[in-house]
Order: C-alpha cells, then sequence, then structure tokens
C-alpha cells in the first residue's frame, strides 16, 4: 500500500483592474457611462459602439477597448479578451507604464488560455513597467508552481509578500509551494502566518493540518482541519484530509464519514474516493475498496495508484490473473515505477510463472537496488531453481539493508548447506537461532548441517529442538537441502 500523496495548490489570486469610465467628449455621454458599468451586457454594447465610432477621441476609445476586454475576460472569452487588450498596447505602446495592469490581465488570459509562455511574457512586462504591481507577481508564481519551478514561484511571492506584508492569502499560497517543494516547516510558519493575520482564512488553516499530517502529528493536523471544515463546511479537500488524519490515528469509522462528506461535495474527485478505498481496504472490506478503485479509475485512467492498490486487493483474494493485470496497468502508466515491478512479480509468482516474476524482480531492483522485498523474493526463486550462489548473493545484499533479519539468515544458510558448505550454514542458522529462538525449521537446517559436520550429538539435539517446536515437521531423513 502507498500513502496518498497531497499536491497544494498556489491560492487563485487572479488580478483584474477594475473597469474603467471614459470621460471626454466626442461620444455619447450614455454610452461612456455605461461602457465602465459592472453589467457585462451594457457594458458590452456601450463598449463596442464607442470603439467602432470613428468620430470618438484616442483616450475614449483605448479605455473602451480595456473595459471590453475585460468584460470579455470576466465572461471566459479570452480570446477576445486578449484581443482587444492587444489592441490598446498597439495604440499605446509597449511601454507605456500605464499598461503594467493591462498586461497582467492580458497574462492572466493567456494562462486561462492555456498558454503560459505568453503569460509569462506579459506578467514579465508588467513587472518591468510597475516593479511595485503586486498581482504581476503573484500571477507569475502560480505559471511557475504549475510548471514545477518552487523556486521561481517562491522569489516571486517573497516580493509580492515583501509589497503587500499584512496580506494572509500571499502566506497561504508562498505556503503551499513550500509543500509542494517538501519544505514543510517552511510551510507551517507561512500558514501559521497567514492565521495571524486572518483567523477566519479556512485555507491557511487546511494546508496547515495538511503540512502536520506530512509530519505525522496526526493531533495537530486534525484540530487545524477540523478547524477549517467549520471555517468552511464546503471545502471537499479539507474534509479529505481530516479523514486521512482520522485513519492514521486509527479512527476509521470517522475517517469513512469524512471521505464521504468530501466525495459528496466533490464528486468526480478521483484522489479522494480512491483513498476512501484505501481505508476500505485496511479496514478489510475488499469489496468496497474495489468498488471505488474501479470509480476513481473511472474518473481518472492514468490514476496510477488506484490501479496499484486496487491489484493489492485483488491479490488479497488469490485473483492473481487481474491483480497482475492491474499492476501491468502501472507500469504501462510508469514504467519506473519499480513496487509495481514487484507486486506484479509476486503475483506472477503466485500464480505458478517463475520465469515472468524472475523477470518482474529483476526490474524492481535494476529500478531500487536497494529493495529490499525484492532481494527476498528473488533469492526465493533462485533458491527455487537451486541457483544457490545468486541466492546467497541476494540474501547477503538483503542482510545488509536488514542485519537483523532472521529469515533472511536462515535462507542464506539454506543455500549453504545446499552448497555442502557446513560450517556457513551452521553459523548463518545459528545466527537465525538467536535472532528468533522459536524457528522450527533453523534448527531442522541446523541439524541436518550438524550431520554434514559430523557432529551427530548435535544434530540428535537440534532435530528434537524443531520437533518439540512443530510436531508436524517431517523426519530429517524427507528433508533435502
Amino acid at each position: 500500500m502507498r500513502a496518498r500523496w497531497m499536491l497544494l495548490f498556489l491560492a487563485g489570486l487572479a488580478c483584474g483592474a477594475s473597469a474603467q469610465t471614459a470621460a471626454g467628449g466626442g461620444a455619447g455621454d450614455n454610452d461612456r457611462s455605461l461602457c465602465g458599468r459592472t453589467n457585462a451586457k451594457l457594458s458590452l454594447s456601450a463598449c463596442t459602439r464607442l470603439i467602432n465610432d470613428k468620430g470618438v477621441p484616442a483616450d475614449v476609445r483605448i479605455l473602451a477597448l480595456r473595459n471590453r476586454g475585460y468584460q470579455f475576460q470576466l465572461a471566459g472569452d479570452f480570446d477576445k479578451a486578449i484581443a482587444d487588450y492587444t489592441a490598446v498596447v498597439k495604440l499605446t505602446g509597449p511601454g507605456n507604464r500605464d499598461n503594467a495592469k493591462l498586461y497582467v490581465n492580458r497574462g492572466l488570459a493567456y494562462a486561462q488560455n492555456h498558454d503560459a509562455d505568453r503569460a509569462l511574457a506579459d506578467y514579465d512586462a508588467a513587472a518591468k513597467l510597475d516593479p511595485r504591481l503586486a498581482t504581476a507577481y503573484i500571477n507569475r508564481a502560480a505559471i511557475y508552481m504549475d510548471q514545477g519551478n518552487n523556486h521561481g514561484a517562491v522569489a516571486d511571492l517573497d516580493a509580492a509578500v515583501g509589497l503587500q506584508p499584512k496580506e494572509a492569502a500571499l502566506y497561504v499560497s508562498r505556503g503551499a509551494v513550500y509543500a509542494h517543494a517538501g519544505d514543510v516547516d517552511d510551510a507551517i510558519a507561512d500558514d501559521s502566518t497567514a492565521i495571524g493575520l486572518d483567523k477566519t482564512n479556512a485555507m491557511a488553516w487546511r494546508n496547515r493540518g495538511a503540512a502536520h499530517r506530512v509530519k505525522g502529528d496526526n493531533a495537530k493536523a486534525e484540530a487545524d482541519l477540523a478547524e477549517a471544515v467549520r471555517l468552511d463546511p464546503t471545502m471537499a479537500a479539507a474534509h479529505a484530509d481530516l479523514a486521512l488524519s482520522l485513519q492514521a490515528a486509527g479512527e476509521a469509522e470517522k475517517a469513512i464519514e469524512e471521505f464521504d462528506k468530501a466525495i459528496r461535495l466533490a464528486p468526480t474527485d478521483a484522489e479522494t474516493i480512491k483513498a476512501r478505498g484505501d481505508a476500505y481496504l485496511a479496514g478489510g472490506e475488499r469489496e468496497r475498496a474495489i468498488a471505488d478503485y474501479d470509480q476513481a479509475i473511472g474518473l481518472d485512467p492514468k490514476l496510477a495508484s488506484a490501479y496499484n492498490n486496487r491489484g493489492v486487493a485483488y491479490l488479497e483474494e488469490a485473483n492473481c490473473e487481474k491483480a497482475i493485470a492491474d499492476f501491468s496497468a502501472v507500469i504501462a502508466i510508469d514504467p519506473t515505477e519499480a513496487p509495481a515491478w514487484l507486486d506484479r512479480g509476486e503475483a506472477r509468482e503466485r500464480s505458478g510463472d517463475s520465469t515472468g516474476a524472475l523477470i518482474d524482480f529483476n526490474e524492481a531492483l535494476r529500478l531500487a537496488p536497494t529493495t529490499d522485498e525484492a532481494l527476498r523474493q528473488r533469492a526465493f526463486l533462485r533458491q527455487t531453481a537451486a541457483e544457490n550462489e545468486a541466492a546467497i548473493s541476494d540474501y547477503t545484499a538483503l542482510i545488509s539493508l536488514r542485519p537483523h533479519d532472521a529469515a533472511a539468515f536462515r535462507g542464506r544458510g539454506f543455500s549453504e548447506l545446499a552448497l555442502r558448505r557446513y560450517g556457513a550454514a551452521i553459523a548463518d542458522l545459528t545466527t537465525t537461532i538467536g535472532l528468533d529462538p522459536t524457528d522450527a525449521l533453523a534448527y531442522r537446517f541446523r541439524s541436518q548441517a550438524d550431520v554434514g559436520a559430523r557432529d551427530l550429538a548435535k544434530a540428535s539435539s537440534d532435530d528434537a529442538a524443531a520437533l518439540r517446536l512443530d510436531a508436524k515437521l517431517p523426519t530429517v531423513s524427507k528433508i533435502q537441502p
């Protein structure tokens, strides 16, 4: 089972210069007044008449274009908004300082139109024209964060905080960037500052709670997330994070209740549905878990963790065929996902496909050479195939990672016994017994090594100990190394 990770998104701080009213003569005063109104229909019509009237002064046309572009942007017609803003730039010149806010708005329109390069260029221009325009830094930070440029995002938000040090939302945004970059302590510090400035900021409480959960402090996480939910009961992400904290604290029923609330608020959130599936699986409710994984995959066919955990559920049900299919889906999505190769190898081994299992364990170890379970599984397969030198190599690597792993010493001891290296076998099996005195097989294997070493009294004693621990063990003569 892999832990669900949470990406904290930059808070929406979209800029937007308010609509401006054109002044001066030339066209109807009524249109000039209506062009600057908040009523979109009236404003658009009036602005358009002013723009199309060749007799209006240039400054009136410029303001009409600004206002119409702004209304188009609010209506989601980004292409028309960009066209109007661009017309203003052509009429006034690209270096006109009065265009700083317009560049921010056009940059936002480009971003909303999924054109990050042009958006960044406009935010750069806005910041150059007016270095004190906080929205230029804020919106550019949003682009940087989306691109994974955490350093650039933090630098821009530092600048914004310097300009607006009392703005809680900026600390929430920078805290989100820190959290995304794995800098949990700085994220908590920024969220705490935001809460100090505005105790009603539900997002600050939610983000700080999520950061506390990442640090493993479920008590603080639960307290913060409960406050976020109290302040904003409609915040699905806060309910989902609270559910994860409750689950980590062992409060399974309450966790499911919170997941249910989150899903009712955001029924298409595949990650949360998958997380509820994880909670069901942890509680042994495999059918409900599989149903949630099915739903999550239906919403997001690229959600690798849902395939993986559904594969785990199928493997627990001994449905190796479906488990293999799900782990294969994970590998198709991300061939570098070492745990999926390990899981598929285990499913193949259980289904009797030793060759396929060995291929998967090899790939898991190529991707992650210190994966102890892959070493263990491959060592066992090699041992079963009588490749005892190779098995010993894997067990030795496993022991270097887990020096108190009794089963690893027993496995290596058995391979040494198979190679008739009785002294080495006795040493490993003695270590096994020291680590786990209840290991009947270790006594039985050591008794065989004792026989090889011509110590029959010791062999008899070890065999008797093996039978005391497990009376169902076959006699010595029936066990072959």
